[in-house]
């Protein structure tokens, strides 16, 4: 019983490392139309130091928004809800709009050139442009 409890642990562990081993690149993605960013200015957009605009974002149980948000800035989620919380209550910016999904981020990144979102690099189509790699 014992052994059969341990190998399902030790399975759930091994899917879990692998799946996060071999998870695919995220970028930052524009309108076709858009310009490159620099990782730096990708940060402060998704900082609230730049407002110039539209950030979208993933939901908040998305594994993408959290590696996404470590990768580009060292902090997690729960860190950067704060920091939103504080920038929107002092009313010096706007959070980014939260989709349901990167489908949904892609389709009204598409429709918007001053909106930027975050999908897998995979997902990347002729609709919008790969503006920046996050890794």
């Amino acid at each position: 019983m014992i052994n059969k409890i341990l190998a399902r642990c030790l399975a759930a562990s091994i899917a879990v490392v692998g799946a996060s081993a071999f998870a695919g690149d995220i970028v930052v993605i524009g309108n076709p139309a858009a310009a490159p960013l620099s990782k730096e200015q990708v940060a402060d957009l998704y900082l609230g130091r730049n407002q110039s605009l539209t950030l979208l974002d993933l939901p908040e149980s998305s594994a993408t928004r959290t590696d996404y948000y470590k990768k580009l800035t060292g902090k997690d989620p729960a860190q950067i809800k704060s920091m939103w919380s504080r920038l929107t209550f002092s009313g010096k910016g706007v959070p980014p709009k939260e989709l349901p999904d990167s489908a949904a981020v892609k389709k009204a990144v598409a429709a918007d050139p001053k909106a930027i979102g975050y999908i897998d690099k995979s997902e990347v189509d002729g609709t919008v442009k790969a503006l920046q790699t996050i890794n």
